[in-house]
């Protein structure tokens, strides 16, 4: 199987799709999975798309067992997101478009392999969420959804993830892809950075954390995801100076997810010259 680079992969099934009418949000990822797999590859097609029990994982890209022919892709049923459903199965498919013949033993997929769209991550899982993100936020509908100079907060990022079925994350995420502005998203937990991930312009300019392979970073105290008590109805906004986040004035709007245990922080900082 010739190996495509994961955006070609799903822009390409997008192409067909919109020749074929299909111009309509949400992507029905199921049923798009299985008939793109039953016409490119009929003797290893996806045959079946579920829950199952996957303690530990989000979700999974298994080979049909011994005797039968085609692939499986699982989602863990104690996922309640709808969202987070969807960008797994996007993220399976990909995993099938892309790595099944290098890997014929199938997947497993954790929280981490899902939420960090990072180059210096592991190959194989950063080109799953890239195909994941392009087929079922294809960019030029995205960006008629959100300007690339514009600062959004979570709020619109939500109608976003609304429109495309995917996680709230995974919107913020997308944006951060294409967007001119120096922005960061920042996941936390009791007070320390989980992960981060900056825009192109703000990691060129130097505002990034360092979160893979190093002591935990706290949270500066005088920022929202260290003062959520002060949150109306979990979410708020900030302008906080430069003695705060990376030694940078910014606009930080936060996020506190009980259901899930962690907080969200999107700083936009002010534009720099290059």
């Amino acid at each position: 199987m010739k190996k495509f680079r994961p955006q070609r992969a799903a822009n390409e099934i997008t192409t067909v799709l919109r020749a074929a009418g299909v111009t309509e949000y949400p992507l029905d990822v199921r049923a798009v999975a299985t008939e793109i797999s039953k016409a490119k590859y009929p003797d290893t097609p996806i045959t079946t798309i579920k829950g199952a029990d996957l303690p530990g994982f989000e979700g999974a890209l298994s080979p049909a067992p011994a005797g039968k022919i085609g692939w499986g892709i699982f989602y863990n049923n104690r996922i309640e997101s709808r969202g987070r459903i969807n960008f797994t199965l996007g993220h399976e498919f990909g995993h099938y478009m892309l790595h099944r013949e290098a890997y014929p033993e199938g997947f497993q997929c954790s929280t981490e392999d899902l939420a960090t769209w990072e180059s210096e991550y592991a190959q194989r899982e950063n080109e799953a969420n890239v195909f994941a993100a392009t087929l079922l936020m294809p960019l030029d509908d995205y960006r008629r959804q959100l300007d690339d100079l514009k600062r959004p907060d979570f709020d619109e990022l939500g109608v976003c993830a609304n429109r495309y079925d995917v996680s709230l994350i995974a919107s913020t995420l997308r944006w951060l892809q294409y967007t001119s502005r120096r922005s960061i998203l920042v996941v936390s937990r009791d007070d320390f950075i989980l992960w981060a991930r900056s825009s192109r312009r703000a990691h060129r300019s130097g505002l990034y954390f360092k979160t893979r392979g190093r002591p935990p970073i706290e949270v500066p105290c005088r920022s929202g995801a260290a003062n959520t008590k002060s949150l109306v109805e979990s979410k708020g906004t900030c302008e906080l100076g430069a003695e705060v986040w990376l030694d940078h004035p910014c606009t930080e709007h936060v996020l506190l997810s009980e259901q899930y245990d962690f907080t969200l922080s999107l700083l936009h900082f002010a534009d720099a010259e290059f």
